[in-house]
């Protein structure tokens, strides 16, 4: 026992550096090329149109990207009946990246080497999720990630936040309660639209009972993409979400 002690007062308690990068097994961005016939056939199978052909190229909606694989399978099928060999499409495993509606960039990782000159107060809105989303919410409080130490705390009232996480595809039933959530914000406000279904809000299609992305019923600031995206991807997203409120609150 004496030992422990002595080597944790040696050693200190450090939190784990945060990576954006997964296993090798982990779907993260798409990366490689693909013949015209390839491309057009990728985005024939993505159940959600994020895969999207520009003339000999390809671009990626991460906002509705499920990361599913269906575009790299279909892909290497055609390589493997032609005979092809090459660069075609497959995932890497770097995060994708939360950018900001307002300046249209992506949120670098540099973000993560600061610490935050104050606070950000969130409240969490699940609109409709299948709680996976959740899960990784779950994951940021504990040792590895610990989000208390860039001073972003969750809270029960809209009334304290000065920023609203939504996850879920927005349900009819949970629309009120998301407008009338954003409406009890003090102002400056900003709106995070976590995980595919709130950014992109194509998950589940068209039906009598949704409504769709979050930024269809509250104004968003910011989008964080994934199916659901990791805790290092939601935390780069808070952080800058609070240089944003940063700015905003100099020039209040």
């Amino acid at each position: 026992m004496f030992k422990v002690l002595e080597r944790i007062f040696r050693d200190k308690i450090a939190t784990e550096q945060i990576s954006l990068e997964g296993s090798e097994r982990f779907r993260g961005t798409i990366e490689g090329n693909g013949s015209p016939e390839m491309l057009e056939h990728c985005q024939s199978v993505c159940p959600v149109g994020a895969f999207q052909v520009q003339g000999d190229s390809y671009k990626i909606d991460y906002k509705k990207c499920l990361f599913c694989g269906k575009c790299v399978e279909a892909c290497a099928s055609i390589a493997l009946q032609e005979g092809k060999e090459g660069d075609v499409l497959h995932h890497s495993s770097k995060d994708a990246m939360p950018y900001l509606l307002e300046a249209g960039q992506e949120a670098v990782a540099e973000v993560l080497k600061q610490k935050l000159g104050r606070s950000l107060h969130v409240r969490h809105l699940d609109a409709g999720s299948c709680n996976a989303c959740d899960f990784e919410m779950g994951a940021m409080s504990n040792p590895y990630y610990d989000l208390h130490r860039y001073g972003v705390a969750f809270v029960a009232s809209p009334r304290h936040a000065d920023m609203l996480m939504v996850t879920g595809v927005v349900t009819r039933n949970l629309e009120q309660a998301l407008r009338m959530s954003y409406e009890a914000m003090p102002e400056p406000r900003l709106v995070m639209a976590c995980g595919a279904c709130a950014a992109g809000g194509e998950t589940y299609g068209d039906t009598y009972a949704v409504v769709g992305a979050a930024d269809q019923v509250v104004p968003v600031d910011l989008y964080v993409p994934g199916c659901p995206p990791r805790p290092s991807a939601m935390i780069v997203g808070m952080l800058a979400a609070a240089d944003m409120l940063a700015e905003k609150l100099k020039h209040k």
